[in-house]
């Protein structure tokens, strides 16, 4: 795969350019939507929650930002992702070329994006006399897991949609239910500990409460928190590279 990344290098470039230009075309704001957006959002979603959720939670715009911008980030990769083969079929059905690179160039737009709002978010951080240490460099590490996270789900999502159409539609229901089981505005420290170990079966979830316990609380988590962290990652990009290479020529009969 490494091999011939690098000999579709100039392709892959011109994907990523193309990708992310794509999403601000004809917009008077451009870019500057990847900095708006997830504010605009966050301040709705402080204004609605605050006064329900926020009064038992310290630093709540801080444990709300964290929450919002790691579960903009998955959906964006994932929702990117599944439609990279279908959208790309007049291409790769044309050229012989490698098929992940269309779905890889589109989680490389939403990791710009993310980049860009974890900058604001970074400022948001120190507003809030939140003090950095060099524990913040472990985000690193959910942010890797996630990355490989979000283009495994790609590469599956993907691959079924080239055969069921239905699969937008039924993402979209899913990515609801798990915005709602990520605790993104709420705490789930009054739950029973058998009920918060349920909450790590969700990845995202488990991606977010990184950030949180690195960022909020000042603490790093336990050995067996990142093993479940790159458990779900290489689960997931290992299920969606077999699919790719098991239905590789089927998907130019869907699409």
């Amino acid at each position: 795969m490494l091999k011939k990344m690098k000999q579709y290098r100039f392709l892959f470039t011109e994907l990523v350019k193309r990708d992310f230009t794509k999403k601000y075309k004809r917009t008077i704001l451009g870019m500057a939507w990847s900095i708006l957006s997830p504010l605009m959002n966050l301040l709705i979603m402080w204004l609605v929650f605050s006064h329900f959720f926020g009064n038992n939670v310290n630093h709540y715009t801080i444990y709300l930002f964290a929450g919002q911008i790691v579960f903009t980030f998955f959906t964006d990769a994932t929702n990117l992702g599944m439609s990279a083969l279908v959208g790309n079929a007049g291409i790769f059905t044309k050229v012989n070329i490698p098929k992940y690179l269309f779905l890889f160039s589109q989680n490389v737009s939403a990791l710009i994006n993310f980049g860009l709002t974890l900058l604001i978010f970074f400022a948001f951080t120190a507003a809030d006399h939140i003090p950095f240490t060099w524990k913040f460099l472990l985000l690193l590490y959910p942010i890797i897991c996630l990355v490989v996270f979000n283009v495994g789900l790609g590469l599956i999502l993907s691959a079924l949609y080239v055969f069921f159409r239905d699969m937008q539609y039924l993402w979209g229901i899913l990515t609801q239910l798990i915005m709602w089981m990520s605790a993104i505005f709420y705490s789930i420290d009054t739950y029973s500990q058998t009920a918060r170990n349920l909450f790590l079966l969700n990845p995202v979830y488990l991606y977010i409460r990184y950030f949180r316990k690195i960022v909020i609380d000042g603490t790093i988590p336990t050995p067996q928190f990142h093993a479940l962290a790159a458990a779900y990652a290489l689960l997931a990009f290992g299920v969606g590279a077999w699919m790719y290479k098991r239905y590789n020529h089927e998907f130019l009969y869907y699409v």
